[in-house]
């Protein structure tokens, strides 16, 4: 069992849920954060609960630095330390390329982007204190690849790859990797809208024949948390069942 306080942003639903409750398997006390303290975000902390594990809510819109900071504080107040952070956090709008309006840019941006320098920034100050921490952020085959009608979706998610082999150089030092996660198609509600023909064209291209489930993405992020991880850093994991090979 792993010892540890962990940050999961945007852990209310999806991915972020099945993230933080796969860390608490692992015995990390998890800090669950969501847009609001409220709804999904209390119904992920029960699921820890019931299953044994400790964390509390933390609501915070990550794309506010001010939110942020309020945040990463309240959790090493509560655990006296926050040892990983997963950006995991996101929105997405998709448009084409001359449809995207100025905010609708800068609210993705800022979000997708803005939102997980304000987080490593925040946590890395106390992580460079006890010379340990894990960041790992939640990209997407799509800032490798690039997606019709996702312009502004895949900057973003491009922009962590470079973002976190920055802080992989930077503190490295420090006992601190960064690491990215990929994932390619993830069974979610967008996914389940899809009729059988979009379905099958997205399948086609997927080597595993299958759509990723959220608790593939969790396992990976559990690994690169845990000590079996510890010389691996500025990578770049692609979890997507070899879509974009």
């Amino acid at each position: 069992m792993q010892e540890g306080v962990a940050i999961v942003t945007g852990s209310g639903r999806g991915i972020g849920r099945a993230i933080a409750l796969e860390l608490a398997r692992e015995g990390f006390r998890v800090a669950v954060n969501d847009l609001y303290s409220n709804g999904p975000a209390e119904e992920t902390l029960a699921q820890i609960v019931a299953a044994g594990g400790e964390g509390m809510v933390v609501g915070a819109d990550i794309s506010d630095p001010q939110a942020v900071r309020i945040m990463v504080d309240q959790v090493v107040d509560h655990f006296g330390r926050v040892d990983v952070l997963v950006n995991n956090a996101g929105i997405n709008n998709d448009q084409l390329l001359i449809r995207i309006s100025d905010e609708e840019w800068d609210q993705l941006i800022r979000t997708n982007l803005n939102g997980a320098f304000y987080c490593s920034r925040a946590a890395i100050k106390h992580m460079m204190r006890k010379r340990y921490g894990r960041i790992i952020h939640i990209s997407s085959v799509v800032g490798i690849a690039g997606n019709a009608g996702q312009a502004h979706y895949a900057a973003a998610k491009s922009g962590l790859l470079g973002f976190s082999r920055s802080i992989a150089r930077e503190y490295g030092n420090r006992n601190i990797t960064s690491n990215v996660i990929a994932p390619g198609y993830i069974a979610s509600d967008m996914t389940a809208a899809l009729n059988a023909e979009q379905r099958d064209k997205i399948l086609s291209g997927v080597a595993l024949g299958r759509l990723g489930t959220p608790e593939d993405i969790a396992g990976v992020t559990a690994f690169l948390a845990s000590p079996r991880a510890a010389y691996i850093t500025g990578q770049v994991i692609q979890v997507d069942g070899g879509l974009a090979m």
